[in-house]
């Protein structure tokens, strides 16, 4: 496992691609028991061309192709109106050939993400955003555990195993802090840690404005952030031996103009204390690729 400053790198890209080859023989097996015309294909929605967005629609398009699932996007001006896009959702949710669909994040403000997420049927809502889902979620009962919340354990899990711990013992005597609460990924990280009997804190601007974040992250035995600012977490916010999952995907400038994508995190500082981090780009992004995919798998055993 590489380094870097002392810490372990997770190579994200390694655990998916061991859920790859899993997915794709759980897709052919489906195929093979059904109508093969009716491939599980998932539609993703994208308003306006905010570059997060944009790259991750990418990634799901070639990832769908490389497994063998199908995929169309709705795409949409920044300008489109509300009515426009609600037009086209219940066309997707009518369309027997659609398993799951995905809204793309983050959408133009005249847009509201959680209107969208009420008007999706329950049973596409492949991400768990929908209000009904996200109660299941919470009860424990999850029709779909959302893709990025369950990547982060994923990636846990296997880290624990190949560094010869029992995933169950460490959760249960840990500290798991979560930076963000959106619907799907910081506040269903925390009903997963709950789930795990880990003790949970819950972090998020306020916190950061109270000039309270750093007490609380530094409790943290598992960091795990989702605040969407770029660097916001370095070594100062950690203690030694802190295993720091990085789920930020923020767009900044570089030379020339180009735009690349960075972390919550500043990597290189937060690895002088930390015992293993992500990194970004390679960490929790394929992992989380994939586990959406499982997620169309499972919309399209349930028609």
């Amino acid at each position: 496992m590489k380094e870097l400053c002392g810490a372990r790198l997770i190579d994200g890209i390694s655990v998916a691609s061991s859920l790859k080859e899993r997915l794709r023989g759980e897709l052919l097996s489906h195929l093979s028991a059904g109508d093969v015309a009716r491939r599980p294909t998932l539609a993703t929605l994208l308003v306006g061309t905010p570059h997060e967005a944009v790259a991750y629609e990418r990634r799901l398009r070639d990832l769908t192709g490389e497994l063998g699932f199908g995929h169309l996007c709705a795409s949409f001006e920044e300008e489109a109106t509300e009515a426009e896009v609600l037009e086209t959702l219940h066309r997707l949710d009518a369309d027997e050939s659609v398993c799951g669909i995905l809204i793309l994040k983050p959408l133009p403000d005249h847009i509201p993400v959680e209107r969208l997420s009420e008007e999706l049927s329950p049973a596409k809502d492949v991400e768990g955003i929908h209000p009904y889902n996200a109660g299941l979620l919470a009860l424990g009962r999850p029709r779909y555990v959302p893709s990025t919340p369950k990547a982060c354990f994923l990636i846990l899990d296997d880290y624990l195993k190949r560094s010869g711990r029992d995933p169950r013992e460490f959760y249960e005597r840990s500290h798991i802090v979560v930076i963000g609460r959106s619907a799907n990924v910081g506040r269903a990280a925390l009903q997963l840690a709950m789930r795990r009997g880990a003790t949970v804190t819950s972090c998020d601007v306020n916190t950061y404005r109270a000039g309270r974040l750093r007490e609380f992250t530094g409790q943290a035995d598992v960091l795990i952030s989702a605040a969407g600012v770029a660097g916001l977490i370095d070594e100062s916010h950690v203690k030694e031996g802190v295993i720091a999952i990085d789920v930020g995907i923020n767009p900044v400038e570089g030379p020339g103009d180009k735009v690349r994508l960075v972390g919550d995190m500043d990597t290189r500082s937060v690895a002088k204390k930390a015992e293993a981090i992500t990194p970004v780009p390679g960490g929790v992004g394929p992992v989380t690729d994939v586990c959406l995919l499982e997620n169309v798998l499972l919309a399209a055993r349930a028609t």
